[in-house]
């Protein structure tokens, strides 16, 4: 089979993926005879056709010798200097081997706490987190790319509010970070009673602070830059599918995988707008790649050369995959429905319920025929499941490029734009979309707009169009959350979404936005207020583009 790239995704797949000589159709051949030989053809097929895509890991280390293939894991940070540097050495490992890391600092005592083997004081969580970014900084995940860290803090930490500004002007680039939240700092937060901030070493309240100070600054430093994220840890551990081995901490660098200490997850991605017939969705198809790639991700759990040996233990113990969707935004445009709509809304709910329902009943039927994860005595599952959690929605930042489509369950940033891969910056504009409005005005002034804006807003075209076509920043940032949480009630684990906002929201919009997140039942959220970073890494419109005369 001759499959088609673009010289942008050409260029992608040389440089990350293609090992040496390889072409996309080996590169799949590989991957599927390595992860599944006894299916081989069949899961190559499934990669070829676009239908499925596994995580970059899989996709680069497969049938090599690296052979490490997951995507996620977290790491412990325990409070003392060996088990620090122990984490930090893990953390390089996985990072070679192609992995993201996470972590939670909340075990480590605030700045200024007393060491009592030396007689000094301690430096805080975020001076380890320095430690931890400057050696990411050293380290290429594969030798392809820089690795990636979450770095997270719980709101009673005594470091919380250094922590929620810690990015601010620059520092820690290696990471996401995010605030972990529960119950208790709700209700302070409701009742306007004071909060305390307990030194996680022995457990005693160093103050008391209005919950309000810590919300504040939440808001106006992701206002500022992005960061912090937030991460609903009481809502994660409601939903825990394996309550029983006690609470989760910690997620992936992205936010979409809660995971316990020293476990992995591998990812994968259905390609929505290849699952459609005649305008509307192939509901058989759906099923049938569902199916396949539950039964493809279980394999890799099975053929994976995990770096640390404390890793495979945990990752065997729960055998957690994460399936997911990428494309939702395209597949609603060839559906003629307006990403901002309650159509939108049910669409994306039935659908992701459909792929949750498939997926759990074709991991109970391996556990039937290979056996369910060791630790199901603690799980909520009743009878035969081979895998504690089985659905992920992951952001698919360079998959969705191979697959030519786009990103997990964003709306369009922008209809044109520039990205850079590996130093080269290339131009996107999406093909479906132009021939979409095609019928309404010439191609030249299309181009022209598109390229210029990202948009359709100024063109003299009809409204249900512009409607249809409407990009992120356009779509109402409430609305984003919405369909996060309709997403995520049908997701184990969690959803990875980017809440996009305009230049001109507020501080107040964006501490409304987390509350909205909240009272949904999402597990976390992220915001972006456009400009806010100088290395944005997208923009509207295409500064490489050129216009065909």
């Amino acid at each position: 089979m001759q499959m088609q790239f673009t010289e942008n995704v050409r260029f992608l797949l040389e440089s990350r993926y293609l090992l040496p000589g390889e072409t996309p159709h080996e590169l799949f051949q590989r991957v599927a005879g390595a992860v599944t030989p006894s299916k081989s053809q069949e899961f190559r097929r499934l990669m070829e056709d676009l239908l499925f895509l596994p995580n970059s890991p899989t996709l680069m280390n497969a049938g090599t010798g690296n052979g490490q293939l997951s995507a996620c894991f977290v790491l412990p940070i325990p409070d003392s200097i060996q088990g620090i540097f122990t984490a930090l050495t893990h953390m390089a490992l996985i990072h070679k081997s192609g992995g993201g890391t996470g972590f939670s600092f909340s075990h480590l005592r605030p700045r200024g706490d007393a060491v009592q083997d030396t007689q000094g004081v301690a430096s805080g969580p975020i001076s380890f987190m320095k430690v931890f970014d400057h050696a990411t900084e050293a380290v290429k995940q594969g030798g392809r790319r820089r690795g990636a860290n979450m770095g997270i803090l719980t709101s009673s930490h005594p470091d919380i509010v250094a922590f929620i500004g810690s990015k601010l002007g620059g520092g820690l680039e290696n990471f996401n970070i995010s605030v972990a939240f529960d119950e208790s700092f709700f209700r302070h937060l409701e009742r306007d009673e004071p909060y305390a901030l307990v030194n996680p070493r022995d457990g005693a309240v160093w103050e008391r602070v209005d919950a309000h100070r810590i919300w504040r600054a939440l808001g106006e430093a992701a206002w500022r830059s992005g960061d912090p994220g937030v991460l609903f840890m009481d809502e994660i551990n409601r939903k825990n599918t394996v309550p029983g081995l006690g609470e989760i901490e910690a997620t992936n660098p992205c936010g979409e995988q809660p995971l316990y200490p020293y476990e992995s997850c591998n990812l994968g991605s259905i390609n929505l707008s290849h699952c459609l017939k005649e305008d509307e969705l192939d509901g058989e198809l759906l099923t049938a790649t569902v199916r396949l790639a539950v039964e493809f991700l279980d394999s890799v759990i099975d053929v994976n050369r995990f770096p640390v040996g404390d890793i495979r233990e945990r990752t065997l113990l729960t055998r957690k995959i994460g399936l997911g969707i990428m494309g939702l935004a395209e597949t609603l445009i060839l559906l003629d429905i307006p990403y901002e709509s309650e159509e939108a809304l049910s669409f994306a709910s039935h659908t992701m319920s459909h792929i949750q329902r498939e997926a759990r009943a074709m991991s109970a039927e391996l556990g039937e025929k290979k056996g369910s994860f060791p630790a199901i005595e603690k799980s909520i599952f009743k009878g035969d499941m081979r895998n504690a959690t089985v659905t992920t929605v992951a952001p698919t930042g360079s998959l969705h490029l191979i697959a030519g489509t786009s990103s997990g369950i964003e709306p369009l940033f922008s209809l044109a734009y520039t990205r850079s891969i590996n130093g080269r910056k290339f131009p996107f504009i999406n093909e479906r979309v132009m021939k979409r409005i095609e019928p309404y005005a010439n191609r030249r002034d299309i181009l022209q707009e598109v390229e210029r804006s990202g948009s359709v807003e100024r063109l003299s075209i009809p409204d249900e169009v512009k409607y249809l076509l409407r990009t992120a920043l356009e779509i109402s940032p409430e609305f984003h959350v919405r369909m996060q949480a309709a997403i995520q009630q049908h997701v184990d684990n969690a959803v990875s979404k980017t809440i996009n906002l305009p230049e001109k929201a507020t501080v107040d919009e964006i501490s409304s936005l987390f509350s909205l997140a909240r009272s949904l039942g999402c597990k976390g959220i992220t915001v972006y207020r456009n400009n806010s970073k100088k290395d944005q890494v997208l923009s509207r419109g295409c500064e490489v583009c050129r216009v065909d005369s």
